[in-house]
């Protein structure tokens, strides 16, 4: 497959999750991909490996999304890997559901300098190195509009991202640059394993409510981002693809 042949591909926060299934699905259809990461070199290995045995391109790199320092690193070695950036998926996020009774600062500013700030300062970035028909990809969530308990200032971050989407697909058309939006429901990663939603009430309630009647996997959202990359998108920006099996 060769859908994305000779274009080049950063996903931040891809070491695992829906950002590790979103840059397998790119490299199997061709393109050369940096899979980003914070902390977790071993996982982001491992995804490299996994897309080399396959027969694509792709090379791991650290940076934090919400310092702009190692952002300009992370674009700054793409451009000297590869020669070139043609898609941004800004997957880098953190996913912390607690009620408004235990929301503090320091749990407001996590998530929004990461969910929020990260993908203004990589979109920033990325204007250096874009070529014409470039695609910014932003992963949002369900959370933006259906408003789960305890999680006030998760949703608040990927409302303000469905915002971001909308101003950039505007800011960027001119330059032929389209900006769009993947909003999953629950998935199945190791952030919400480790967020005690696997077979909780929860899960339960999601499940009942989605029509395909499972929640959803990371590889389910490479084919999306593929179209989204793809040239076939190229009459879609400042779209909310709402990827939830149905949930809403």
């Amino acid at each position: 497959m060769s859908r994305l042949k000779n274009k080049v591909a950063v996903v931040t926060g891809a070491a695992k999750g829906i950002g590790a299934g979103i840059a397998k699905g790119l490299a199997a259809e061709g393109a050369a991909v940096v899979v980003n990461y914070a902390s977790s070199r071993e996982a982001a290995d491992k995804v490299v490996a996994e897309i080399k045995a396959n027969g694509g391109k792709a090379i791991a790199m650290q940076g934090d999304v919400a310092k702009a320092a190692d952002v300009e690193r992370l674009f700054a070695e793409t451009k000297k890997a590869f020669g070139r950036v043609d898609v941004l998926v800004n997957n880098a996020g953190v996913y912390d559901f607690v009620p408004i009774g235990e929301v503090t600062e320091k749990h407001f500013h996590r998530l929004f300098d990461t969910n929020v700030l990260g993908p203004i300062l990589a979109t920033r970035e990325a204007m250096k190195y874009l070529v014409e028909g470039g695609s910014v990809i932003n992963i949002g969530s369900v959370a933006s509009t259906s408003g789960p308990a305890a999680s006030v200032v998760y949703s608040a971050t990927k409302g303000a991202l469905d915002s971001v989407t909308r101003v950039l697909a505007n800011e960027l058309g001119p330059r032929k640059i389209r900006v769009n939006s993947i909003n999953p429901g629950p998935v199945e990663t190791d952030g919400y394993h480790a967020g005690g939603f696997s077979g909780s009430d929860f899960e339960k309630g999601a499940v009942a409510q989605t029509p395909l009647g499972r929640i959803g996997r990371p590889e389910d959202f490479g084919p999306i981002a593929v179209f989204l990359a793809s040239d076939e998108a190229g009459w879609l920006t400042g779209e909310t693809l709402v990827a939830s099996g149905g949930l809403r």
